[in-house]
Formats: structure tokens, sequence, C-alpha cells
């Protein structure tokens, strides 16, 4: 399973990748891989605004839907439009071309709640 080191990740199976003020956010391999074929994708809007732990939007599979869950808190400055046409690409590329959302994060201190990718594997090796 692919869980690269340098994203902070959520028990949610979200991962997030920081850069400066700004959270880039999708789901872990390991969900998608839990889910199966991602037949759709629904996002939330730019300019909304969600609590960390917030549902933002969710991933239909084959299998079943899936609410993802915002890591930390922040406004929405940015979507993927691209999963709205190609939602298999959360299938082929979950930590590259298949993020979801970026926040403009809130409040910084959060993203210490978030496990490293040590923790997250453990946490996998613990509850799955």
């Amino acid at each position: 399973m692919n869980i690269p080191e340098n994203l902070r990740y959520s028990k949610d199976h979200e991962w997030v990748l920081i850069d400066g003020e700004i959270a880039i956010i999708g789901i872990t391999d390991h969900a998608q891989n839990s889910l199966g074929d991602i037949v759709y994708v629904d996002l939330p809007k730019v300019g909304d605004h969600f609590n960390a732990h917030d549902a933002c939007g969710s991933v239909e599979s084959v299998k079943a839907v899936s609410e993802v869950f915002t890591p930390v808190s922040g406004e929405v400055i940015e979507v993927n439009e691209t999963l709205n046409d190609s939602p298999e690409v959360v299938n082929k590329d979950p930590y590259g071309a298949a993020w979801m959302v970026k926040l403009k994060i809130k409040d910084a201190a959060e993203i210490n709640s978030l496990m490293t990718a040590e923790e997250y594997r453990e946490y996998l090796n613990n509850n799955t």
C-alpha cells in the first residue's frame, strides 16, 4: 500500500499536503482501494467554509458512497474540477492528479493532530 512520507493523514482516510497556509486534501490509497471503482465525486464549492472533521463532499463507487471529511478547518479556495468528468482518476492516482480540495487553513495548530505516514501505517495495521 502506498503511504507517502511527506503527507499527513486522518483517521477518516484523507491525506493532507501542507503548502504554506494551504492544505491540499484527497483520499488515501487505502480508501480508494476499499471503495473499489470510483464512479462519481461530489465536491464542495469555492468559498465554502468547513471546520475540521466536517463532511465536505463524497465519493461514490460501485460498492458504496463514502463521505470525504476536511482534516483541518478552512475555506475552500479550489476544487479539482477534473474529477467531475474523470472520477476514475481517484483510483489511478490518489495522491497526485486526484487531489480533491484546496483549503486556506484557518488554524495551523490542527495539523499537529494529523498522523504522520508511520502513524497512519500503524493505525491501518491495528484497525483493518
